[in-house]
């Protein structure tokens, strides 16, 4: 952490990001639920990655949101930062969202007054739902290479085996506490934090960007607070639906330039060319197989 600390996350404007590729109606049903997520106003930045549903043109009609082009599909983590940069500098507390998550009641300002109680927080995150209210694993341990491949081997035919159990905290009680990583699905974040660490890492085009956050976040000194009493609903990846080949090998490319990036060392090159062969196995089984894909199914957690 700077030895500033902290900035203040007193009375303010919020920022928001979301990253859109044509998410359609979910967009607009995201952007109706912020008025009453917090009492104070919101500043949203569309960060547009190339949509052509005309959603992301209607949307930015409304106050307080602009769109921002980022010119080429440059993936989820780069298109965030690109959003931040153009937020006025005052602007301390930034959510980045998905398009197709919806907002519960006061949610946003529960993770203001998460990020009071914790000011070494640089991320929040909230309790996330699926729209028939089970709980996702949103804030969980950082992957080791054993819990990482004993959840991606046994988590989509065995969801309760102990390493998935364990990296998804499946078993721990929905309270305010700290995490390894957060879902970047709906994240609070202190941007001088965010700043200090040089943002997302835009080598991760989707997934594992968060995972990646949350780790070099803690390394600089910073906390990610997993807040439950903010609840939001994620409806559904939309663009993921759409073009589920590609997202299984982005997924499986992402896993491995995290893990390869914590065993890095030079006697670990076995290990590095091992875990490069399965994931690679892994994502083409996973193109083939619903199941697979769909990865460990969630816990029967109502929130």
């Amino acid at each position: 952490m700077s030895d500033g600390g902290p900035v203040d996350v007193g009375p303010g404007r919020l920022g928001l990001i979301a990253v859109t590729f044509s998410p359609g109606a979910t967009l607009a049903a995201m952007l109706d639920s912020v008025p009453t997520a917090s009492s104070r106003e919101v500043c949203v930045v569309l960060a547009d990655n190339g949509s052509t549903d005309g959603s992301v043109e209607n949307a930015a009609q409304r106050r307080n949101v602009r769109l921002l082009r980022t010119g080429a599909n440059l993936g989820y983590g780069a298109a965030a930062n690109a959003g931040m940069a153009v937020l006025d500098s005052d602007i301390e507390l930034v959510l980045v969202i998905n398009p197709d998550v919806v907002l519960g009641a006061g949610s946003l300002d529960e993770l203001i007054g998460a990020a009071q109680r914790h000011p070494r927080a640089g991320a929040i995150g909230p309790l996330i739902t699926d729209e028939a209210g089970t709980v996702y694993p949103s804030a969980r341990q950082l992957p080791s290479i054993g819990a990482g491949v004993g959840h991606a081997v046994f988590g989509w035919c065995w969801p309760g085996n102990p390493w998935t159990r364990a990296y998804r905290m499946d078993r721990a009680d929905p309270v305010e506490r700290p995490a390894g990583w957060l879902s970047g699905a709906c994240l609070l974040l202190r941007r001088s934090a965010f700043e200090e660490v040089g943002g997302f890492d835009p080598g991760y085009f989707m997934y594992f960007e968060d995972v990646d956050l949350g780790d070099r976040l803690a390394a600089a000194g910073w906390q990610n607070i997993y807040a439950p009493s903010a609840r939001v609903v994620h409806l559904g990846g939309r663009s993921t639906q759409h073009h589920p080949g590609p997202m299984a090998d982005a997924h499986h490319r992402s896993a491995y330039r995290y893990l390869a990036g914590r065993y890095g060392s030079r006697w670990q090159a076995p290990l590095r060319l091992a875990l490069r062969l399965g994931l690679a196995g892994r994502a083409a089984l996973a193109k083939r197989s619903a199941r697979v894909s769909g990865g460990a199914a969630l816990p029967n957690r109502k929130g």
